[in-house]
């Protein structure tokens, strides 16, 4: 039996948002936690989309606890979501979350069960992913490995760590000058990847909550656990998504089973691991070619937002 909550985030698309939902109703969460950002009043139809959306969340048909965020006027994606997930950790200490085109395997919720209990009160673990970009290579010996991206395609945290988010960075210009940063993106091709984007953030040119959260997980060092087979698969790619429109549909991979948990010996950093994330799924071995790095760095930023998990 299932004994995570859930918060689902949901808005205008419906065919998504529908299996999504099935999803969540197969696995039967004790209390599920619906958050909608309101729709925008330029854009024709949205308004009856966001409604069909909500009908659609609101069709629970079993043992089931329900609390609505249904906004009334559009916040976006960095306002909404931040919130909503503040909304879902100020009356859970731990849980999954959700976006309306993140399709989950049912291993997933099991597993998002299982190691919220095992590392509820451990401090270096701060997310516990659905998301998998190894394309079949395992990393170590159990079910799981430790990485430091965050993946949010599926997710779930505690309160603990989301207590740390910082929408704003503000800590980012001392940070960026410091040994640490640089300690952790040794790269010089990384660092100069990551620092572009959260220097936009900091500078509040990006419209986004991911970025800003997984700053905020650097920064204090938490790690992501991080399964060996893919979870989560992104439904969401095309012309009505907020980012995910056109460009990284060679990311969309399909979820498998993971099936009995095999816990990892220790929580340690797989850097083979992250070296690869980044070489593949940012683009890290394009942007090494000096000619086309800056061009190459933007398309990146551009096109490929999602695969840290940053949502569509």
């Amino acid at each position: 039996m299932m004994r995570s909550p859930v918060l689902f985030l949901v808005f205008n698309r419906p065919t998504p948002t529908a299996k999504v939902f099935e999803a969540i109703r197969a696995a039967r969460p004790p209390r599920l936690y619906i958050a909608a950002d309101g729709p925008r009043a330029h854009r024709e139809g949205e308004a009856a989309r966001c409604a069909e959306v909500r009908d659609i969340v609101m069709r629970v048909d079993w043992p089931c606890e329900v609390r609505t965020l249904f906004r009334d006027e559009n916040l976006g994606c960095k306002a909404a979501v931040s919130g909503g997930i503040s909304w879902f950790f100020e009356q859970e200490e731990q849980g999954i979350i959700l976006e309306d085109d993140c399709l989950p395997h049912p291993d997933f919720f099991s597993y998002c069960d299982t190691l919220l209990e095992r590392y509820r009160d451990d401090e270096r673990v701060w997310v516990v992913t659905g998301d998998n970009f190894q394309r079949g290579t395992r990393r170590g010996d159990a079910s799981y490995y430790f990485s430091k991206y965050n993946h949010v395609w599926g997710w779930a945290s505690w309160r603990r760590a989301w207590q740390h988010y910082q929408g704003d960075i503000r800590f980012w210009p001392e940070w960026r000058r410091s040994a640490d940063w640089s300690e952790h993106a040794a790269d010089p091709v990384e660092r100069r990847y990551w620092t572009r984007i959260f220097d936009r953030i900091h500078r509040n040119e990006i419209d986004t909550w991911d970025y800003p959260w997984t700053a905020s997980i650097w920064y204090h060092g938490g790690l992501t656990a991080t399964p060996n087979v893919n979870l989560v698969t992104n439904i969401g790619f095309g012309p009505d998504a907020t980012h995910t429109t056109s460009g990284a549909e060679n990311h969309i991979i399909a979820a498998t089973p993971l099936g009995t948990i095999v816990h990892p010996a220790s929580v340690v950093r797989d850097e083979d691991a992250d070296k690869y994330v980044f070489e593949t799924a940012f683009g890290g071995r394009n942007l090494r070619w000096p000619r086309r790095g800056v061009a190459l760095a933007k398309s990146a930023t551009r096109r490929l937002r999602g695969l840290m998990g940053l949502g569509a």
